[in-house]
């Protein structure tokens, strides 16, 4: 059996997922990584994508837009400000999500924020085809 380590997801309302973890890909701002047991320790700012779990006894799918990482050998804890089960998402959302993310590029006013826009929306259009 692989190690396991504590992990939580954490939005502003609430405690959305913890427990033990076998393994976990993040969507980090410098590109996707898996943290293991014994992972070193890393702090990483998140860009919008899907956070991969595999608990012990499941796996879930997580679409985040925004927040910050911070794994060490014992624990991953992900802070989103946004985290929605990707089972739990129908086309309806999708499209609203897709809307407030087209606002949020139209009113960028700087680089950084019109690429993390343009990548929201990128990841969006994805889940949209799957849910299609």
């Amino acid at each position: 059996m692989a190690g396991t380590f504590h992990f939580e997801l954490v939005t502003p309302e609430r405690l959305l997922l913890a427990g033990e973890a076998e393994q976990v890909v993040v969507p980090g701002v410098d590109g996707d990584f898996a943290v293991l047991s014994g992972h070193a320790p890393v702090i990483s700012t998140l860009r919008p994508g899907i956070v991969d779990i595999t608990m012990t006894d499941t796996k879930r799918r997580v679409f985040v837009k925004k927040g910050v990482a911070e794994a060490d050998p014992e624990r991953l804890t992900v802070l989103a400000q946004t985290a929605l089960d990707v089972d739990e998402l129908d086309s309806r959302r999708i499209a609203d999500e897709l809307k407030a993310a087209e606002v949020e590029l139209a009113e960028a006013q700087d680089d950084q924020s019109k690429l993390l826009a343009e990548t929201l929306i990128h990841q969006l259009k994805r889940l949209q085809a799957k849910a299609a």
